[in-house]
């Protein structure tokens, strides 16, 4: 297989996968397919290969990398590119014509056969020291493991007051659409681990950055786990965030509380 690919339409869903599993798994049955989306992440990404690499090569599992980029052209893909050729278990993929970081995840979860999903930012704010921890969680019988700032022990770090006062307004408002005995504190994170059969054969909205709500919504799930951390600062680059996420997770909300409340138009 090439280092690099370049995605130009989406990839048909996952596969099939039975969904009796063994509540506890051998950690040999199982491979990970971690996702890092980027867009102008040249700064960070090839300090976080190497950090994530550090952190799963002593665990002796079965794992792949596989970098997800919007056609950044600064530099980020040729730095993956080289990596890549250092170590097989890292891959590209190029988007062309497409942005998103949900969009991004699902890309690259489509292009692997693992049957252990996870996905992290680029940024580093998503500390890859946890990532042993997710994983044993799942290796444990867990569905989905959320690295959880809310949880206790968790922070948001250097965010300022109002920031806060909004994330925890979005984080309210979720409540209703998450499942008794399956909600979690953290339904916003962008970092988390998934099993695969959760996600086989479900359409979720490309748009926006938050696809953990939907799959705590939608996904086949029986066992949330949250593990705490601090969310940290940006090590190099600016902030993804602006109005257009805003309004994707508008419409991702509307979508999710009109497909259980059953008001949604036939279309």
């Amino acid at each position: 297989m090439d280092a690099s690919s370049t995605a130009t339409s989406s990839p048909p869903l996952l596969g099939a996968v039975s969904h009796d599993a063994a509540p506890v798994d051998a950690v040999g049955a199982l491979k990970l397919a971690l996702v890092i989306p980027t867009l102008h992440e040249a700064g960070n990404i090839g300090g976080l290969l190497h950090d994530v690499r550090s952190v799963l090569d002593p665990l002796q599992i079965n794992y792949e990398i596989i970098v997800v980029d919007d056609d950044s052209r600064d530099g980020t893909g040729d730095i993956v590119t080289a990596a890549a050729g250092e170590d097989p278990r890292i891959r590209l993929i190029v988007r062309k014509g497409e942005r998103g970081l949900s969009g991004a995840v699902l890309d690259g979860w489509h292009s692997t056969d693992a049957n252990v999903l996870g996905v992290m930012d680029a940024d580093r704010q998503h500390p890859h020291e946890l990532l042993p921890q997710l994983y044993a969680a799942i290796v444990e019988g867990s569905d989905l493991v959320i690295g959880s700032r809310y949880t206790p022990g968790g922070e948001l770090g250097g965010w300022n007051p109002m920031r806060k006062l909004l994330s925890a307004a979005a984080v309210w408002a979720t409540y209703p659409l998450q499942r008794r005995g399956l909600r979690a504190k953290d339904p916003m994170s962008g970092f988390f681990m998934i099993r695969s059969h959760c996600v086989d054969q479900i359409d979720f909205q490309r748009t926006g950055f938050k696809l953990l709500l939907e799959i705590l919504v939608r996904a086949r799930i029986r066992s949330v786990r949250e593990v705490p951390f601090v969310f940290g600062s940006r090590f190099r680059g600016a902030s993804k965030a602006n109005a257009k996420v805003a309004v994707d997770y508008g419409r991702l909300l509307a979508r999710l509380f009109a497909g259980k409340y059953g008001f949604h138009r036939s279309s």
